[in-house]
């Protein structure tokens, strides 16, 4: 099929502290990826800084956005429309992001789009089923952002369940730093739960009353960190791979139960995951054996899709392109941007 056959968005991802820029063509086919990543400037500090977050998008975007086209083979007459993201995220990064696919629209005379990130992440799922369509339930976690949304098509979601707190991701950072893990706190969580025993500790299970699919994480949270506090005042040695592994297991039992119990109410035969936290290897695991117990369909993006990618952001883009949505030169950040919000 050649170019003129399919359509091609550049998609741009700066939210937070991943610089990223991406080819794809029908919102399914990756045809260039490319992502800077600021961790390790942001390790050094134990969490983002979003002043350096911004400066370091100023150095990279130009030349992420350059390599993205040259992966491609493409050049910008090549492009049929730009898709950036412009919330919800951190306002600084999102204006990078944004000011250049406004810069580059202008002067390329190229349609723009923006694009929600959340919606982003679950669109993600397209670039790895190329057969995949709506509706579905999907679980969205991240460090901001933990949902459940039922996906109707393909650029119309109703928010299902939400946390009242903490996102999941965001405690998984707290108790990695409590635990003297780190950041990023996710994955070096995961990884050091594979050593532990998740029935070691009893976590609570945090349920919102009248709220059945809805999360509370802030409650695990706190047991955690009394439970180092005791151990410490008692003198007692903390096996840290059991925290992490009976910590994880608590949060992940109530991600999995609530979309689960979402999806089959809703008559929804496939349950999909999105976000950071979609990169958790038991959360992966267990959605998809619970799922599947329940005769539902799972699917979940490759992990190199989980975390902020501008191939997402490409994906969504096209959706709303194709669905006549453009954006003008008055585009501007939304760091509260909320799914659904056009």
């Amino acid at each position: 099929m050649s170019d003129k056959e399919r359509t091609i968005i550049l998609g741009i991802e700066t939210s937070c502290d991943e610089t990223a820029a991406a080819v794809v063509a029908d919102g399914r086919e990756v045809i260039s990826n490319v992502i800077y990543t600021q961790i390790p400037t942001h390790t050094l500090y134990g969490g983002v800084v979003p002043e350096i977050a911004s400066r370091e998008h100023v150095l990279k975007i130009n030349q992420v956005i350059k390599k993205a086209l040259s992966d491609a083979e493409l050049t910008w007459e090549d492009i049929d429309a730009i898709a950036v993201t412009y919330g919800p995220g951190l306002v600084g990064p999102l204006l990078i992001g944004v000011s250049t696919a406004k810069a580059v629209a202008y002067a390329k005379n190229i349609p723009l789009v923006g694009v929600n990130h959340i919606e982003g992440h679950i669109c993600a799922n397209y670039l790895c089923d190329k057969e995949m369509e709506p509706p579905y339930m999907c679980l969205v976690a991240s460090g901001g952002h933990s949902h459940i949304v039922r996906v109707d098509d393909y650029d119309k979601y109703t928010i299902i369940g939400r946390t009242h707190d903490d996102a999941a991701g965001e405690a998984f950072d707290k108790v990695a730093r409590a635990i003297g893990l780190g950041y990023p706190g996710g994955p070096k969580v995961d990884k050091l739960a594979r050593e532990g025993d998740p029935n070691a500790i009893t976590f609570p299970r945090a349920s919102v009353g009248d709220s059945p699919y809805d999360f509370s994480f802030s409650g695990i949270k706190s047991a955690v960190l009394n439970y180092l506090n005791g151990a410490e005042m008692k003198g007692e040695e903390v096996n840290k791979a059991d925290v992490a592994a009976s910590f994880q297991q608590a949060v992940i039992d109530v991600l999995c139960d609530h979309t689960i119990t979402a999806a089959v109410n809703f008559g929804m035969k496939t349950v999909a995951l999105a976000g950071g936290v979609a990169a958790n290897s038991l959360l992966r695991e267990t959605m998809k054996e619970r799922a599947e117990a329940k005769g539902l369909t799972f699917r979940c993006p490759e992990l190199v899709y989980c975390t902020d990618n501008g191939a997402m952001i490409a994906s969504a883009g096209y959706f709303e392109y194709k669905a006549g949505r453009r954006a003008d030169l008055y585009l501007n950040a939304i760091p509260n941007l909320k799914i659904g919000e056009r």
